[in-house]
């Protein structure tokens, strides 16, 4: 349908269909429910849409989304922050989080070395996560909870270098995980007997 009655619900289809696995039709059908709903929802729900672009924040620690400055898991003292599990984005933070199986604290990356995609490590929060284990007291365990694949081990093989002067002990989830999987699409069953289970970080 390349033509719409109206140029409003034109743009709406065209914002919805920019996200991702949203084609026309869903954004279509998607545009046309809210057409129906009142007033008060719809504005609500464009309310919390701008919200992640105006009020959103990222912690000034580990790099999570937050509301503040520092995130409710960096703020939480309950939690052992003598544990840093390196994640390449948010989304693998809530993966891990659904487990039930992780009390530490994070690092949140913001993605992975890849020369083909033109990202390196100035591009990552690598030289944060080497400054917070510069920093650290006591006994550290630094978790590099990464994809199994090409561009995550060598992102971990990059990191395990900048810090192991430093002195941490450096480990990493054992491969419940097949090669490539991303920590997203893995069951919390599997991704939890990972982070439990895992193993010294070996070169």
């Amino acid at each position: 349908m390349n033509e719409y009655p109206s140029k409003v619900l034109q743009e709406a289809v065209e914002a919805i269909s920019s996200l991702p696995g949203v084609g026309a039709r869903s954004a279509l059908r998607l545009a046309l429910h809210l057409l129906h709903q009142p007033k008060e929802n719809v504005r609500h729900f464009a309310d919390a849409v701008s919200g992640l672009a105006d009020n959103i924040h990222y912690c000034n620690t580990c790099s999570m989304v937050s509301d503040g400055e520092q995130c409710s898991i960096c703020a939480d003292s309950s939690r052992d922050h003598g544990q840093i599990c390196v994640v390449e984005s948010v989304r693998d933070v809530l993966s891990i989080e659904a487990t039930g199986q992780y009390r530490g604290v994070y690092h949140v990356l913001g993605g992975i070395i890849s020369p083909i995609d033109g990202i390196g490590p100035s591009d990552l929060t690598i030289t944060r996560l080497v400054e917070r284990v510069r920093e650290a007291e006591g006994n550290l365990e630094v978790i590099l909870a990464l994809s199994g694949d090409v561009e995550g081990e060598t992102t971990s093989f990059y990191i395990y270098r900048q810090i192991e002067a430093l002195g941490p002990k450096v480990s990493t989830l054992a491969r419940g995980l097949g090669f490539g999987d991303d920590l997203e699409y893995a069951d919390s069953l599997t991704l939890g007997r990972s982070i439990v289970n895992r193993q010294p970080f070996k070169v």
